[in-house]
């Protein structure tokens, strides 16, 4: 790059980063003050909710962008809905002595003596009483439990905080280092992983995450570095050649090279991912995680810990000399030495590489700019990474202040995944939410099982990959049924978005209720479209059969808008229908 490339970017970098002069250029790209608030809602939060646009107008959007950047807002109706799950609050520890597998479950009802069968999880119904009394008697859970509980308040949160730039960006960093839910003890860790490693390095240094990744019980296990060990290493030396004996395992250290930093172009060898997991060697669980009571693992593991000086603990992660593979070790051309300072330099240096900075500015711009950001704006971001040492705050202060953030090409680019649409739905019909795993099965529906991507790639963050017309029909679907309350424990007052007032015409709500969802976009070609799809025979038989099915309890008169039944039931069809057909609209589908 030309020096004077260099020096531009540099300037641009010290007037445009500083939080105190932070200004957005949204009026010089032709944006109207409402509709800059808009876009920010719409790339900054999981959807627009009533008074969003008054709170951006009022604050000022570089003063509410620096506010939700710093987050620490109070949450106190999340937090008093986060009361009903009990696990968020656990440590790791806590959670694996009380949540097992099912084959853990089974292993230690066979020692007392009880046979439930292979799997716990799908008994007869004559043993699961038996089953559940024993769960009972000695505390513990199901992990499919967890993994309940889990979902849940991922859901509410991005629901209902008030810190909403942090959750999308726990999302986002979640999904880069992706972990599995599905896979044996990792499910375990999931909820701590998000709660203490993610969610509050979302704004920090990008080394930061990384280390921290790396070192979480989640990822350990989930890309195996656990278990990898100098050749020949065995948990019993009485026995070296048993099925105890472990190895070297070079999964963890092609992902956090491949997907983690340096990306698939990064230049790095085959040699170079051998030697990196040799440095990694012993990087791995406390053994306060293992099950005491039936994992041999546990057992021996206290007669491999050496001294204290010679071990490293740091919360849930232990360094295990005896497991470290010795001698120096070359990784793209630098020496690292042996012990956990090799490890940890290895990382440092994978998080300040010039391909990561690029690769790291590229995932950020594509998640909030389109799906193929310019070259131009990536190269910047990523001069910027470097020059304030991986800081993530300082790569979106650029970035939100730069104008390729504002053109307008980039409006509504961005297509939301299942999990986007349907919490954007919910802020947007401002429904209130008691059971929140009826809408993880939604966007289970809709392709998206979330923490169950198999892949350390993670979900990806392109609109072709959401979009066929069988998930487009999914979404359809599910505007339908939020719009009837056909979602158990989800609870929508379509009346109520229109303050009570009652729509004189189909044509009348269409029009009412695309302002308030979509607004600043032009209606008018938008509403002939969706009129004419609304008056299909299709449509409003789908319409009919959800209120057929309509619970008894829904049909009681609605007390805030003092109607009858009647008058509730057409006024409720006619908002339905409106409702329903925006939600599923290409329009609200796009971010």
């Amino acid at each position: 790059m030309k020096i004077a490339n260099l020096i531009f970017i540099f300037l641009v970098f010290i007037k445009q980063v500083s939080s105190a002069q932070m200004k957005f250029p949204y009026q010089k790209m032709g944006y109207s003050k409402e509709e800059a608030a808009v876009h920010l809602l719409n790339r900054f939060t999981f959807g627009i909710a009533e008074g969003d646009i008054d709170v951006v107008l009022k604050m000022g959007h570089e003063k509410w962008f620096e506010t939700q950047l710093k987050g620490g807002i109070a949450d106190n109706l999340l937090n008093e809905k986060l009361n009903s799950y009990p696990a968020i609050n656990m440590t790791s520890e806590e959670i694996s002595k009380k949540f097992l597998l099912p084959a853990q479950v089974r292993r230690l009802a066979e020692k007392d003596g009880i046979q439930i069968g292979d799997d716990p999880e799908n008994l007869k119904n004559e043993d699961r009483a038996r089953i559940k009394e024993y769960l009972d008697k000695n505390n513990i859970q199901l992990v499919r439990e967890l993994e309940r509980q889990t979902t849940n308040q991922k859901i509410l949160r991005a629901i209902y905080t008030k810190n909403q730039l942090h959750e999308v960006l726990t999302d986002f960093w979640f999904n880069h280092f992706n972990v599995f839910m599905g896979k044996n003890t990792t499910s375990k860790y999931v909820l701590s992983y998000e709660r203490d490693v993610i969610r509050p390095n979302v704004v920090g240094k990008f080394e930061d995450l990384l280390v921290f990744t790396a070192q979480s019980p989640a990822m350990l296990t989930y890309l195996d570095n656990f278990s990898s060990t100098k050749e020949g290493f065995s948990m019993n030396p009485n026995r070296p050649n048993n099925n105890n004996a472990k190895g070297l395992n070079e999964n963890y250290a092609r992902e956090v090279m491949e997907l983690h930093t340096l990306g698939v172009d990064g230049g790095y060898t085959q040699a170079d991912v051998t030697n990196a997991a040799k440095v990694l060697t012993g990087w791995t669980l406390h053994p306060k995680l293992l099950i005491q009571n039936f994992d041999e693992m546990a057992k021996l593991a206290k007669k491999f810990r050496k001294s204290k000086s010679e071990m490293i603990e740091i919360n849930d992660f232990v360094f295990s000399p005896e497991r470290h593979e010795p001698g120096s070790k070359l990784v793209l051309n630098n020496t690292y030495q042996e012990g956990y300072e090799g490890g940890l330099q290895l990382l440092k240096d994978l998080a300040s590489h010039n391909a990561t900075a690029y690769f790291i500015s590229k995932k950020i711009a594509t998640k909030f700019l389109n799906d193929n950001p310019d070259e131009m704006i990536i190269k910047q971001m990523a001069e910027v990474f470097k020059k304030q040492n991986g800081s993530i705050t300082a790569v979106l202060s650029f970035m939100v202040q730069h104008d390729a953030f504002w053109d307008k090409s980039n409006q509504l680019k961005k297509i939301k995944s299942p999990f986007e649409y349907t919490v954007s739905a919910v802020r947007a019909t401002g429904a209130t939410v008691v059971f929140p795993y009826a809408l993880a099965t939604k966007i289970e529906k809709m392709g998206q099982k979330l923490y169950f991507y198999q892949a350390p790639t993670g979900f990806p963050d392109k609109g072709l990959f959401w979009i066929n017309s069988g998930l487009l029909l999914q979404r359809l679907n599910f505007g339908i049924d939020l719009a009837n309350n056909k979602i158990g424990g989800v609870k929508v007052n379509p009346l109520k978005m229109l303050h009570n007032h009652e729509p004189e015409s189909l044509e009348d709500a269409l029009n009412k209720i695309f302002a308030k969802l979509l607004p600043t976009l032009d209606s008018d070609a938008s509403i002939e479209k969706l009129l004419a799809v609304a008056n299909t025979p299709e449509f409003e038989n789908k319409i009919k059969e959800k209120a057929i099915k309509k619970d008894q309890s829904e049909m009681e008169v609605d007390q805030e808008s003092n109607t009858t039944n009647t008058t509730m039931e057409d006024n409720n069809k006619t908002l339905a229908q409106a409702l329903g057909i925006i939600i599923g609209s290409p329009n609200f589908q796009r971010r």
